[in-house]
Parts: structure tokens; C-alpha cells; sequence
């Protein structure tokens, strides 16, 4: 905002980078741009400051539509004051002499302009249409009031130009606009639905599949553990054939070796029989041409020989041997 001074009569303006002023001096035209500096007399003076940043303009409009239905329309519109010094003449943006109070200063009157000439052309865009297709089709109304801001001559004579127009939203009354969200929310519900049956029905498969899995675990356990018992009884069965087989054999070879001996003290035995018996044999031999007398004097010898080794009571000697035996030693 500019700043003024006032010294006695005489007052200095200083401006601003943001606003345009207008110097008149006694209806005449005497300083005019932004950012000015200079005096003047309050007297024979009047000063116009005119805003040239980009002003927003928030509005709501309202219309009915050809099924008879109330819609709100929010829009915000972007303009500036491309003409300040025919905006000064058409607008009240004086500040020296003081404005009324009750007076309405330029930006005011501007929003008014713009506001009804939205009002305008939305109500006649949207009173040709049904409800669904304006609720439906928000670019048909700002392309609408594009055009109808475009060829409008009101803001060419205030100095205003538009910048940019945005329309926020396209709303019904708050029951019909339940109504129309309706469908929508029951599709959303039932794709949730949906979305939580597959998922259920996902999880009660993957269960299945983890109790397949365990059943298939448990079944491949139980065939192992059959095989492991087929398997060890095998293997009891091969070590107690292997521990027979070699029972068996070494008892064959025990019997073998019994036999062996047996064999050996049989030849043994016959061996030594057959000598015995050889021996025997020759001695008889050598005996058979003695005398009875001789060999009963001979016994008789080897008895004597055979004493010290045996006791009296174990001697029995017959009265005929003994009479035998004497008549022998006589001889």
C-alpha cells in the first residue's frame, strides 16, 4: 500500500510496485505508473491507486437443471486490472479526496461483475441439461464460461481481464446427491465383499494345501518308517543266517576235528594194539618150546620182581603152584 505525508497543505505520495496510481490536477491528467513519487495539493487533486497483482475470486453458484434439480456450482475466477487507468474512471479506487463510507471500493464492484456474469452463463448452461449429465460433465461448464466471459464487453469496459477459471465442483442437494452415490458405494461394497470372499476362500486353500502337505508328510513318514522296520528285520534276519551259517560251519569243523582225533587215537590205539599184540605174539612164540616148570619158575621171577610193590594180603599163592614151583627150582 502507497504511503502519503502530509505537510500544511501540501501532501507526498509514495507508491508502490504492486498498485497504479492516477494523479488528477484539476481534472487533468498530471502523474500516472506505478511506483510514482511527487507532491500534490489535496485541493485541486484526486488520486486513484489501482491494484495491478492477480486477484482470486472464489464463488458459488446455484442453478436448476431441465429435470427440475438444485445443483451448486464452485468456481474460483483469476483476473487482473490490464486497463488501470479506465478501471480508475469506471471503478471507485480513489483514495484522495476520502471515498464515501458506504461506498464500495473497486475490487468489490469487480467481484460483483464477475460473480453475476458467472451466475449468468451457468444458469443457462446448466438449465439445458438434466441433472446427470451436468453432475457428470464439469468441462462442458468452464469451457461455457470461457466463452461467455470471452464475449462479454462489460469487463473490456472496466479494464478487467481474465486470467485463468477453474471449476471445483458440481454438486447436488445433499439427499439427491446421496441418492446418485447410492449404486456407486453398493458396487464398492460388493467388490469389498468380493474382495473379502477371495480372500477367505484364498485362505481356506492355503490352508488345505498346508493340510495336504502335512498329510502327505505324515504319509511319507509312516512309508519310511515301514521301510526302516522292513529293512532292519531284513538285516536281523541276513546276521541271524550269517551267525547260523558260520555256527554251522564252525561246528562242522568241530566235528571235523573230532573226527580227526578220533580217527587218530583209533589208528593210535590199533597201532599200539597190533604191537601189543605182536609183542604178545612173539613171546609166546619165544615160550611155546619151554618147559611148564620153567615158565611157572619165570612168573615166579617176575613176582619176586614185582614185590616191593605190592603187599602180602594182595598174594595168593595155591599149595599146587607152590609144590609145581619148588619141584622146578629142584631141578
Amino acid at each position: 500500500m502507497s504511503h502519503i505525508t502530509k505537510v500544511f497543505n501540501l501532501g507526498h505520495f509514495q507508491g508502490t510496485a504492486t498498485a497504479y496510481v492516477v494523479h488528477l490536477r484539476n481534472g487533468q491528467l498530471a502523474h500516472q505508473g506505478v511506483g510514482q513519487a511527487f507532491w500534490f495539493r489535496g485541493a485541486v487533486s484526486v488520486l486513484s491507486e489501482v491494484p495491478i497483482t492477480d486477484q482470486e475470486l472464489p464463488a458459488l453458484v446455484r442453478a436448476y437443471t431441465t429435470d427440475h434439480q438444485d445443483v451448486s456450482v464452485q468456481l474460483t475466477v483469476t483476473y487482473r486490472f490490464a486497463d488501470p487507468t479506465l478501471a480508475a474512471t469506471r471503478l471507485e479506487f480513489g483514495i484522495i479526496p476520502d471515498p464515501p463510507k458506504d461506498a464500495q471500493d473497486g475490487r468489490t464492484q469487480a467481484a460483483a461483475v464477475l460473480t453475476r456474469l458467472a451466475q449468468s452463463v451457468i444458469v443457462s448452461d446448466v438449465a439445458a441439461r438434466p441433472m446427470a449429465d451436468v453432475v457428470g460433465n464439469v468441462t462442458q461448464i468452464q469451457t461455457a464460461l470461457m466463452q461467455g466471459f470471452a464475449a462479454d464487453q462489460r469487463l473490456t469496459q472496466i479494464g478487467v481481464q481474465i486470467i485463468d477459471m477453474h471449476v471445483l465442483a458440481v454438486r447436488p442437494e445433499s439427499e439427491v446427491e446421496k441418492a446418485l452415490q447410492t449404486p456407486l458405494r453398493e458396487q464398492i461394497q460388493a467388490e469389498a465383499d468380493k474382495a473379502t470372499y477371495e480372500r477367505r476362500a484364498l485362505a481356506v486353500e492355503r490352508e488345505r494345501q498346508i493340510s495336504e502337505n502335512e498329510l502327505a508328510s505324515k504319509i511319507e513318514l509312516a512309508s519310511r518308517t515301514q521301510q526302516l522296520v522292513i529293512q532292519e528285520g531284513a538285516n536281523a534276519r541276513r546276521q541271524a543266517e550269517e551267525k547260523a551259517a558260520a555256527e554251522l560251519i564252525a561246528s562242522k569243523a568241530q566235528g571235523e576235528r573230532l573226527g580227526i582225533d578220533a580217527e587218530a587215537r583209533a589208528a593210535s590205539i590199533r597201532v599200539t594194539g597190533e604191537a601189543e599184540a605182536a609183542r604178545t605174539a612173539a613171546l609166546m612164540a619165544g615160550y611155546s618150546g619151554i618147559d611148564t616148570a620153567l615158565l611157572q619158575a619165570l612168573a615166579l621171577r617176575d613176582l619176586a620182581q614185582a614185590l616191593p610193590k605190592m603187599t602180602l594180603g594182595d598174594i595168593t599163592i595155591a599149595p599146587d603152584l607152590l609144590s609145581k614151583a619148588l619141584a622146578g627150582l629142584g631141578r
